[in-house]
C-alpha cells in the first residue's frame, strides 16, 4: 500500500531555534531595519556599488552560514528515515534541513542557497565561503572571476523571479499530497504562500504551525500556535505513528 506523501512548506520560523532571524515577525529583520531590505532587492543591489559592499558585510556576518540544524529540522528529516514519503518546500535560503540529514533530492528551496553565489551575467557559480574570503581580503565587491560581471548570493532577491522549475515541481507536490505542513512561515509572500491553498484544494489535509495568524488560517484542517520546536516533533511523531 501507497504511504500517504507528507509535504511541509516551511519558512523562517522554522530556523528561528538555531539563531537565525526571521523577517516579518515582531521581531524580525524588515521591521528593525527598513533599509535592510535594499540590501537584497535586485534593482538597487545592481545599481549601486555601495548597496553592494554594504550587501557583502552583511553576508560576512550572515549567521546562517554557521547555524546548526535545530530539533524541528531533525524531526523532519526523522520522518523521512522511517519510511514516510517526505517532500520538504523551503523559502529558507540556510540547507539546515539538508544538515539534519534530508536527502538534497527531497528538499526544493524556492528561495534558493546562501552558502553559493551566482554571476549576475554569466552565470557561473561558486562557493559563499570563498566569495567571503576574498571580501576579508579586501575586495569590497568581489568580480566574478570568470568573466568580470556583479556576483551576488545564490538566493532569490526582491524583484528576481523564482526558478520556474523548482517552482513547478512545488505546485506538483502540493497538488499531490495527502497532508501538508506549514510551518514557521507567514503564508504573505506569494507564490509560496498560495501552495497551502493549492494542496486543500486538491484534498490534503492542512496544518499550519506558525505564532502569528495566517491568510490560510481559515482553510487549515489544524491550526497550531505552540513553539516549533515542541509542536512540529510532535506532529511528525503522530503521523508517523499513524
Amino acid at each position: 500500500m501507497n504511504r500517504p506523501l507528507v509535504a511541509i512548506l516551511s519558512g523562517a520560523g522554522i530556523s528561528t531555534d538555531s539563531g537565525i532571524p526571521d523577517y516579518r515577525g515582531p521581531n524580525g529583520l524588515w521591521r528593525r531595519d527598513p533599509e535592510a531590505e535594499k540590501l537584497v532587492t535586485y534593482d538597487y543591489y545592481m545599481g549601486d556599488p555601495e548597496i553592494r559592499r554594504r550587501s557583502w558585510q552583511m553576508r560576512r556576518q550572515n549567521r546562517a552560514l554557521a547555524a546548526e540544524p535545530n530539533v524541528a529540522h531533525r524531526a523532519v528529516a526523522e520522518l523521512e528515515r522511517s519510511g514516510t514519503p517526505v517532500r520538504v518546500i523551503t523559502q529558507n535560503v540556510d540547507g539546515l534541513h539538508q544538515l539534519a540529514g534530508l536527502p538534497a533530492r527531497k528538499v526544493l528551496e524556492l528561495h534558493g542557497s546562501a552558502h553559493g553565489v551566482v554571476c549576475t551575467k554569466c552565470h557561473a557559480r561558486g562557493a559563499m565561503t570563498d566569495a567571503i574570503a576574498r571580501v576579508e581580503a579586501g575586495e569590497d565587491d568581489p568580480p566574478c572571476l570568470e568573466c568580470g560581471g556583479v556576483l551576488k548570493s545564490a538566493t532569490v532577491m526582491f524583484g528576481e523571479n523564482l526558478d520556474p522549475v523548482v517552482l513547478g515541481q512545488a505546485l506538483a507536490i502540493s497538488k499531490a499530497c495527502t497532508v501538508f505542513i506549514a510551518v514557521g512561515s507567514s503564508l504573505q509572500v506569494h507564490p509560496a504562500a498560495g501552495l497551502a491553498g493549492v494542496a486543500a484544494d486538491h484534498g490534503a489535509r492542512l496544518i499550519v504551525v506558525n505564532a502569528e495568524p495566517t491568510p490560510y488560517d481559515d482553510r487549515a484542517d489544524e491550526v497550531v500556535r505552540e513553539p516549533i520546536g515542541t509542536a512540529l516533533p510532535r506532529l511528525l511523531a503522530e503521523l508517523r505513528d499513524a
